[in-house]
């Protein structure tokens, strides 16, 4: 075990000095929020992999194999058919329009602001996302190195917290990427096939398990049909998700790097539900499925590969807890404050963003960064549930913005108090129905979306159509040129000249 800590402590180590390096890369908002908005088709599939599979996905899939068998891998199915749907479908026109949030999406395309609400719905959503990431690392650490949960919280919790606050998008992208690898080995070279082999192969699995953990549906139709609707739709819209769809140099490395690792995601799915039903076959009694995972490392892995598979499970973790830190934080700044900035009175003329190169912009979505990781951290350790953590996020999101996102991309005629309305009566209704019929189960999700959809087509219908100039603006955007009375080449020589760029490879 001294090993494996010093395994451990080595990769915690190392994601702090990338941190620490990506200081000198972060300049701007531009390169906190996203990246530069540099990223390749290599580095942007790797990234996109690893903020999606996290806690949940490696901590709740394992658990949920074992709990269903192979079933148990639609979770994760899920998540990845919606990468896959948002890459085929959406992120060549996100690449396009050039902005940091959803909400300033939704904005430009409902011509007036709507972040008094898809703002805060946002940011719920992704505080609680990175709340499950954090509250994850309780589980490996509490199983495999005999750690109070509340003490595995606060070190996975602030490692993740520093690399996150020192370098933004910059120093995720590194870690991610380095976090990217070693799960891959961790989980799908080494785990994998060891915990397969050690229940004695698929023929002894089948023999000793009931035939449903074999078959794909046991988990239920009604749960699958869930998964589908929170977790797929969910990864269609989420900040988070959107905002490393944000950091891709081009839309045609969206497209690209975003599929890749959708597939990637089906294999991991796939790879979880197997070794959770290996360790039904070798622990059937577990009191808590969530301690599979850690049980069946720290049972079967020598010292040196069990320190190597822990950190592929903290690596999961810290890539999507990093992740939805960041896309809390920009929300907090980019939507949220700037909110209240407004209503104060200090909007800028022109609705213009602010200037890309001011320090004080960095220092602000720094310091946030900061605040709500401690925050989560906090929250995190009065919370006992992985996957109801996150099905309470994702209810929270689709209810709330799917309908008024999907119609700002698919249907003209939707209009601003349509969407605002529609954002209103789906969040309360889903928060209703969780508190009803519990927050378990599968009703709330489909409550909220239907309240959602009539509200927003009713309204829609009975308000004036965005106006003509806000639409063609809005189709200016989505082909990548900049609305230049709204941020002028004055404002942002760098973003100007990407704008040029772009125009070029378009002719």
């Amino acid at each position: 075990m001294p090993f494996d800590i010093s395994v451990i402590a080595l990769y915690l180590g190392g994601m702090v000095a990338l941190g620490w390096y990506s200081l000198r890369l972060t300049k701007t908002k531009k390169d906190y929020l996203v990246a530069g908005r540099r990223l390749g088709p290599i580095m942007y599939s790797g990234t996109m992999a690893a903020v999606v599979l996290g806690g949940a996905s490696t901590i709740g899939g394992v658990a949920l194999g074992y709990s269903h068998g192979i079933s148990g891998a639609w979770l994760v199915l899920t998540i990845g058919t919606g990468i896959l749907l948002l890459h085929a479908l959406f992120a060549r026109r996100l690449v396009r329009l050039r902005v940091y949030t959803v909400s300033e999406m939704l904005n430009l395309r409902y011509g007036g602001s709507t972040s008094a609400i898809s703002g805060v719905v946002m940011w719920g959503y992704t505080l609680m996302l990175a709340v499950t990431s954090t509250l994850a690392f309780a589980t490996v650490f509490s199983v495999l190195l005999d750690m109070p949960s509340a003490l595995g919280i606060a070190i996975g919790g602030g490692v993740v917290v520093a690399y996150s606050a020192l370098g933004g998008m910059w120093s995720i992208t590194l870690t991610d990427m380095t976090q990217f690898v070693i799960t891959t080995l961790g989980f799908l070279v080494i785990l994998l096939p060891v915990s397969i082999t050690a229940a004695g192969g698929f023929g002894e699995m089948r023999a000793s398990l009931d035939a449903s953990y074999f078959q794909i549906d046991s988990i239920g139709g009604g749960t699958i049909a869930t998964y589908a609707l929170i977790y797929g739709f969910g990864l269609l819209i989420g900040q988070d998700i959107w905002q490393r769809v944000f950091t891709a140099r081009s839309a045609k490395t969206a497209t690209v790097g975003g599929i890749g690792s959708g597939i990637y995601c089906l294999g991991y799915a796939l790879a979880g539900a197997l070794i959770g039903t290996a360790a039904r076959t070798l622990y059937p009694n577990l009191d808590n499925p969530d301690n599979a995972f850690a049980t069946i490392v720290e049972d079967l892995l020598p010292a040196g590969l069990r320190g190597l598979v822990l950190a592929a499970a903290l690596s999961a973790l810290m890539s999507t807890a990093s992740g939805a830190l960041i896309a809390c934080s920009t929300v907090s700044t980019n939507d949220i404050l700037e909110l209240f900035r407004r209503r104060g009175g200090a909007r800028r003329a022109g609705n213009q963003q602010p200037h890309e190169g001011n320090g004080s912009e960095v220092r602000t979505n720094r310091a946030a960064t900061l605040i709500l990781g401690l925050a989560a951290i906090g929250i995190a350790m009065v919370v006992d549930d992985v996957v109801t953590a996150l099905t309470i996020a994702y209810n929270i999101l689709v209810g709330g913005l799917l309908v008024a996102i999907l119609g700002a991309l698919l249907w003209k005629r939707g209009t601003r108090q349509g969407a605002l309305v529609s954002m209103v009566v789906g969040t309360v209704v889903v928060l209703g129905s969780m508190i009803t019929e519990g927050l378990d189960a599968n009703e709330p999700i489909y409550y909220g979306l239907a309240a959602s959809l009539i509200a927003y087509v009713t309204v829609s219908l009975l308000t004036p159509p965005t106006p003509e100039p806000v639409l063609r603006a809005w189709q200016r955007r989505l082909r990548g040129q900049q609305d230049h009375n709204r941020r002028s080449a004055v404002d942002d020589p760098i973003e100007a000249a990407n704008t040029a760029h772009t125009r070029r490879e378009q002719q």
